[in-house]
Order: C-alpha cells, then sequence, then structure tokens
C-alpha cells in the first residue's frame, strides 16, 4: 500500500535567517535502508547543510542522520556526503546559476512525497548582519502590533 501526499520531516529554519531565498527546487536523494528508518523516526539535521555540484552530479554535504538504533552493521556514517537526484539540465542550469551570480544552494526542507524522500533547495544569496536586524526589528514590530490587537479587543469585550 502506498502512501498519498506530503509529510514533512526536518526544516532548516536557520537557512531563512541567513540567506534570502530566490527560487526553490525539488530534488530526490539517494538513501540506504538504514538512513530511510532513521528518517522515519525524525532523526535528521539539516542545520550545517550545503549543497555543491561536481562533474555534473548534486551532492547534499552536512546532513547528520543519525544512525538506526536496529541497523547494526548497515549503518553508515551519519555525516556522509549524500546524491541527490535532479535532472541533468536542471543541474546544469544551476550550476551555470551559481557561478555567474555566486548564489549558494541551502537544504531548506527534508519530506516524505508518496513515501519517497525529498529534498526542497533553495537557491539562496547570504544575508548581510543588518538584512538579518532588519527582519528582526520586523518581526518584533508585527508581534506588537499583535499583542495591541489582542488588548484592544479585549478592552472592548469589558465594556
Amino acid at each position: 500500500m502506498k502512501q498519498s501526499g506530503t509529510k514533512t520531516i526536518a526544516e532548516n529554519r536557520k537557512a531563512r535567517h541567513d540567506y534570502f531565498v530566490l527560487e526553490t527546487y525539488e530534488a530526490g536523494i539517494a538513501l540506504v535502508g538504514t538512513e530511510v528508518e532513521s528518517i522515519r523516526q525524525g532523526t535528521v539535521n539539516l542545520k550545517d547543510s550545503w549543497c555543491s555540484i561536481d562533474d555534473g552530479e548534486l551532492f547534499i554535504r552536512g546532513m547528520h542522520i543519525s544512525p538506526y538504533e536496529k541497523g547494526n552493521l548497515f549503518n553508515r556514517d551519519p555525516l556522509r556526503v549524500r546524491r541527490l537526484l535532479m535532472h541533468k539540465r536542471e543541474i546544469l542550469k544551476l550550476f551555470g546559476t551559481l557561478k555567474q551570480q555566486g548564489l549558494t544552494l541551502i537544504p531548506l526542507s527534508l519530506y516524505f512525497k508518496d513515501s519517497r524522500v525529498k529534498v526542497q533547495l533553495g537557491l539562496c544569496k547570504g544575508k548581510k548582519l543588518y538584512d538579518k536586524r532588519e527582519d528582526a526589528a520586523i518581526r518584533s514590530a508585527n508581534r506588537e502590533i499583535d499583542r495591541n490587537v489582542r488588548q484592544s479587543g479585549k478592552q472592548y469585550r469589558e465594556d
């Protein structure tokens, strides 16, 4: 029986804090059986991971998948380099964009799509410190507005 729909496994929240995401792509990922079982348990960390293109192939580096408890000798290195699966022309287009504009390819999330593990990649541009401060100020202002709206709503109800 095949599962349908998507189920998010892990998100890279730090990526959206450190980078402007210009475009997103979906890629499959080549895994071994014990890694899939470990992913089903949610023991994945995308925090310090990135993607690179070597010899026309796309790889994800720095993604940590904890060893599966029942996997014994079949477990692989948790930080091993894993191959991502995309069409050749898409990879070549990405490669050209990355080299031309000095952008970075960062994994944004890992999810199941119809029982297959997929990675959402973001074509990203690094944020400067002042950009991060500006985003924090905007979030703070929005929180303050929401708080005031809630307070004013309570005052009207009491009258």
